[in-house]
């Protein structure tokens, strides 16, 4: 018995290093990251200002080779919010901020944050809005805003121009169903199963569009797990991709 209260004790111990340490890797991944966005974010609005001419006339040429860097940048500040999100995400359920959220509403704000995109590829973004006026969830706001921006910018990234993707909700029992629907290029069948795999990006995706971390399923699906919530797909090469998101749907007696 004495032994093996020794060895507990040793373990305990241990385990509160090993805390101690992803502690610790997690703040270093954050600042990091935020100061990376930061830098990022300055050079994204000095990049714009000569786009947008504030400071001055520029050739057709400098236009095109700044327009390219401010494109580059976008995708660099996309990772850096990426591996903010994977670093919150991959902490214990703990760390969510759970509160009374509408979800009809939520996801129409989030439409609507993607109008300017979606008008630029020439593409329709359509909310079918549910007949019930509130569908309320238990969820982390932002957390949840992640994994639907995931899901539509996925479903504008890989459609073609002037392609629809369409949203619509509806309730299943005790749950809210999501989807998110492209008719773009689809996932191949041999690489389904490693669609929520960490830094895992389908052949055809690098090919679309070569610039990508590979993380933003993984992260959203980690997201609607802790949310006690599912996350699948149905997909055909070349005829485009359907998400499904369920969560459950908060009920009168459930207290937050």
């Amino acid at each position: 018995y004495k032994n093996m209260s020794e060895e507990l004790e040793k373990l305990k111990i241990e385990n509160e290093e090993l805390k101690k340490q992803n502690s610790v890797k997690s703040d270093l991944i954050s600042i990091s990251a935020h100061q990376l966005r930061t830098s990022l974010s300055a050079l994204k609005w000095i990049l714009k200002m000569f786009l947008d001419k504030d400071i001055g006339p520029i050739t057709n040429e400098q236009e095109s080779f700044i327009n390219k860097a401010y494109i580059s940048n976008e995708r660099m500040i996309a990772l850096v919010n990426d591996m903010l999100t994977l670093n919150h995400a991959e902490e214990i359920a703990l760390s969510f901020k759970f509160e009374k959220v509408d979800l009809v509403k939520l996801v129409e704000e989030i439409t609507f944050e993607f109008s300017g995109e979606s008008s630029k590829k020439h593409n329709e973004l359509i909310f079918l809005r549910p007949d019930a006026d509130v569908l309320e969830i238990s969820c982390d706001r932002e957390m949840i805003r992640v994994v639907f921006q995931n899901l539509i910018e996925n479903a504008m990234k890989y459609s073609n121009d002037g392609d629809k993707v369409i949203l619509s909700m509806q309730q299943r029992n005790d749950n809210v169903e999501i989807s998110v629907r492209d008719t773009g290029i689809g996932i191949t069948d041999d690489e389904k199963s490693k669609i929520f795999e960490k830094f895992f990006r389908a052949d055809n995706a690098k090919e679309k569009d070569p610039v990508g971390s590979g993380l933003g399923l993984f992260t959203s699906k980690n997201i609607v797990e802790h949310h006690k919530g599912k996350i699948w797909f149905d997909s055909n090469e070349k005829s485009g991709t359907t998400f499904y998101l369920s969560l459950p749907i908060l009920k009168a007696s459930d207290t937050i």
